[in-house]
C-alpha cells in the first residue's frame, strides 16, 4: 500500500510539472508568434515566467520529498523482511554504481589552476585547451579503483559527457570553468600514488606550468548524477530456461 501511494505521488508530481511546462509553452507561443512583444505584455510574460519557475521549484522540492519517502518505505519494508532487506541492499549498491546516490568517504582532491600568464613566450593558455589532461586524470583515478569521481561537483559516470564549449568546458551539460577541482573517493594513499607517479598526471600538469594542489581528505562529499537516462533501444536479454 505504501509503495502504491508513493508511486501515485510521483505520478501526480510528474503530471503537475508537465502541465506547468505546457502552459508556459502555450503562453510564449501566443505572445511571440508575430515576433513583436509590447513592453506591457513583455512585463506580464516575465511575471508569468517567474511564477512558473517558482511553481516548478516547489514541484521539484515535492519530488525530492517523495523520493525520500520512497526510500523510507523501502527501508521500512526491509526492516520487516530478510528477503526485502537483501533486495534493498542490492538496490542501494546499484544506485551507488550508477551514480544516483550522494556519497561521502575518504579520498583525494586535485585542484588544477591556470599557469601564470607570462609563461610560454607570454602566451596565455588554459586547462580548457588541455581537455585530454582532464580525461587522463579520470582514467588514472578509475585505474586506481576510485569508487566515485566528480569534476567541479559534477558527478562522473559512464553516461557523463565532457566536451569543450568555447572557452569553457561542459560536464553533464553543465558549464564549468577553471580552476578544475577533481574529487575522488577511495583509498587515499592509492589514489594519491597513482596521480603523483613519476612522470604521471601531476608531473605532466606541472611540466606545462599548471598550479597543482593534491591532498588527501578524510571525508569527501560527491553529489549524485542528476540527469535522467532513458533506455530507448536497449532492453534486458531474456534468459532461456535449459
Amino acid at each position: 500500500m505504501k509503495k502504491t501511494n508513493s508511486r501515485l505521488a510521483l505520478a501526480a508530481i510528474s503530471l503537475f510539472l508537465g502541465i506547468i511546462l505546457s502552459i508556459q509553452f502555450k503562453t510564449v507561443s501566443k505572445t511571440v508568434g508575430d515576433g513583436v512583444l509590447p513592453t506591457q505584455r513583455a512585463q506580464q510574460l516575465a511575471l508569468e515566467l517567474k511564477k512558473a519557475q517558482e511553481e516548478r521549484d516547489v514541484a521539484a522540492k515535492a519530488l525530492d520529498e517523495a523520493e525520500s519517502k520512497i526510500n523510507q518505505y523501502e527501508k521500512g519494508e526491509a526492516d520487516n523482511n530478510i528477503y526485502a532487506e537483501n533486495l534493498y541492499k542490492d538496490l542501494e549498491k546499484y544506485r551507488m554504481l550508477a551514480g544516483y546516490t550522494d556519497l561521502e568517504g575518504p579520498g583525494v582532491v586535485l585542484e588544477i589552476q591556470e599557469p601564470p600568464a607570462d609563461v610560454q613566450f607570454g602566451e596565455e593558455y588554459s586547462i580548457i585547451d588541455d581537455l585530454d589532461l582532464i580525461l587522463q586524470t579520470i582514467s588514472v583515478l578509475n585505474a586506481a579503483e576510485a569508487e566515485a569521481i566528480s569534476i567541479n561537483d559534477q558527478r562522473y559516470t559512464t553516461f557523463t559527457e565532457i566536451e569543450k564549449a568555447g572557452d569553457l568546458i561542459e560536464v553533464n551539460g553543465v558549464t564549468i570553468s577553471s580552476p578544475i577541482v577533481i574529487k575522488a573517493i577511495g583509498d587515499p594513499q592509492k589514489l594519491e600514488s597513482a596521480l603523483a607517479l613519476k612522470r604521471g598526471i601531476v608531473w605532466t600538469l606541472e611540466y606545462y606550468d599548471y598550479i597543482v594542489h593534491l591532498t588527501q581528505e578524510k571525508n569527501i562529499e560527491i553529489p549524485k548524477y542528476r540527469k535522467l537516462v532513458e533506455f530507448i533501444y536497449s532492453k534486458p536479454v531474456e534468459e532461456v530456461a535449459n
